[in-house]
């Protein structure tokens, strides 16, 4: 079995999913390269399948393709300017191929939400066809696998980084225990270990601290941005207030001096409470608004690791750089075996797949930066994962909004709890395993009906009212 990176798990992305936006972009710019010279194309339709096109308008999945087919990277395009270029495409009937080539497209005709149809491989399905000018005709199907991994229709493997075999491959708990002990190394420890297949240590580090940066200006802009998020369910943005009432109007002018700021506010149990609750809400806004946000391991679940990052900055002693790095790798580690054994596909494997993964690796990294052994560390991330077990996706109204950004204050929640567990436990008395608990996760998701797999089709998503358009 090939290797998957931390960094693959934990990556800077752009909202409101990865599933439904980052995937489905990330395939279209998959496609723009299998076509080659671009002038020759005379028409292009895509099709989108299963829960793509059940939830893709609330999600942005048309969006995503638009930009991807018009040569955008959603990690450097200015999210601010996607809606003008989207209006532009719908109005102008036109579509800038690859950035460079207008050609004719018509929204209506040739961007396809085929509801009724799933195809057999994955629930997130869609389909790219070229027509050439000389007649002949280029077609692809892809998958959209969670959290940005993208596969073709005739390959087994994800469309994503170099896969390679790491010196101490870790695909399960077992494993990586056994590799920590016969090492003598932290789970942090053996991660850098096998993070240096792909690059060195210092650019470990690099990574590590600029997706800490990314973080950090995430939350930053999430509490300063009050009003409603778009989509129609007129959800009204919730952190700049809360924000506002525990600084109390504390003065600062800059990111470093806010979070200096924070790191000296009071740590009763009340106030660090809001202040988790506080972070995690606002990423997810962030994520609900198309904005930037570090994909951890999905979209989804964006604030989680986020929330208890930050919690653990501002508010455990000793927390420097170091164990930052510390925390994401383990995290990004524990994420692995998640995608490597069960799914992080919230339309595979429910709401479980997204927000109980994402609090799984949140408290294994609080547990390793707080001094806890590898049992510890998977214990903490088998009782994270423990209380998530059978939890439903169900966006109401095919929006990342509803239950999906208090899920994250939840999750991170419970993440803090179970690291604090696992390190107040002696692991020889664990009754469940991670491992068990990852099959059990993974059982269950193929038990779940599909209305609750991020169809919209069940749960809350059918009881509460909405006025939001449908495909």
């Amino acid at each position: 079995m090939d290797s998957i990176s931390a960094f693959e798990i934990i990556k800077v992305g752009i909202g409101p999913s990865s599933s439904h936006t980052m995937g489905p972009w990330r395939a279209a710019a998959l496609f723009l390269t299998e076509l080659g010279d671009l002038d020759r194309i005379e028409s292009l339709t895509i099709r989108l399948y299963g829960s793509l096109a059940k939830t893709g308008l609330g999600h942005g999945t048309d969006v995503a393709i638009l930009m991807g087919l018009s040569g955008e990277d959603y990690t450097r395009v200015d999210t601010a300017t996607i809606p003008a270029k989207v209006a532009a495409i719908k109005s102008g009937l036109s579509l800038p191929l690859g950035g460079r080539r207008n050609m004719p497209f018509d929204y209506e005709r040739d961007l396809v939400f085929e509801t009724s149809t799933t195809l057999p491989r994955h629930a997130n399905g869609m389909s790219f066809c070229a027509a050439l000018k000389n007649g002949d005709i280029i077609e692809r199907i892809y998958y959209s696998l969670g959290g940005g991994f993208v596969a073709g229709d005739d390959d087994a493997s994800t469309i994503q980084a170099p896969r390679i075999v790491t010196p101490y491959p870790c695909h399960s708990g077992q494993d990586l225990l056994r590799n920590c002990k016969a090492l003598g190394l932290s789970v942090s420890d053996l991660t850098y270990l096998n993070e240096q297949a792909w690059r060195s240590r210092e650019e470990i580090e690099a990574l590590a601290l600029a997706l800490w940066r990314e973080i950090q200006n995430c939350i930053y802009r999430g509490v300063h941005r009050d009003g409603y998020l778009p989509g129609g369910l007129q959800v009204r943005r919730r952190a700049a207030e809360i924000h506002r009432k525990l600084l109390h109007g504390a003065s600062y002018s800059t990111v470093a001096e806010w979070v200096e700021l924070l790191r000296r506010q009071p740590r009763d149990f009340s106030s660090v409470d809001r202040w988790v609750v506080c972070f995690a809400l606002a990423v997810n806004e962030e994520n609900a608004s198309f904005g930037r946000i570090v994909t951890a391991p999905t979209n989804g679940a964006a604030g989680v690791i986020p929330a208890v990052l930050m919690y653990a900055w501002c508010f455990v002693d000793g927390f420097d750089e170091d164990k930052v790095v510390r925390f994401i790798l383990t995290a990004g580690e524990i994420g692995t075996l998640f995608k490597k054994n069960a799914t992080i596909s919230a339309a595979m494997g429910g709401c479980q797949a997204e927000i109980g993964v994402s609090s799984a690796m949140a408290a294994a990294g609080l547990a390793e930066v707080s001094g806890g052994t590898p049992e510890q560390v998977l214990q903490a991330a088998e009782i994270a994962m423990e209380h998530h077990l059978g939890l439903t996706c169900d966006p109401v109204g095919g929006l990342v909004q509803i239950p999906c950004i208090e899920r994250n204050t939840m999750g991170a929640v419970k993440a803090i709890t179970a690291a604090s567990i696992a390190l107040d436990s002696d692991p020889a008395d664990a009754k469940v395993s991670l491992d068990a608990v990852i099959k059990t996760m993974w059982e269950t998701a193929q038990d779940m009906n599909s209305r609750y797999k991020e169809t919209a089709e069940g749960g809350l998503a059918i009881h509460i009212p909405v006025n939001v358009p449908e495909c």
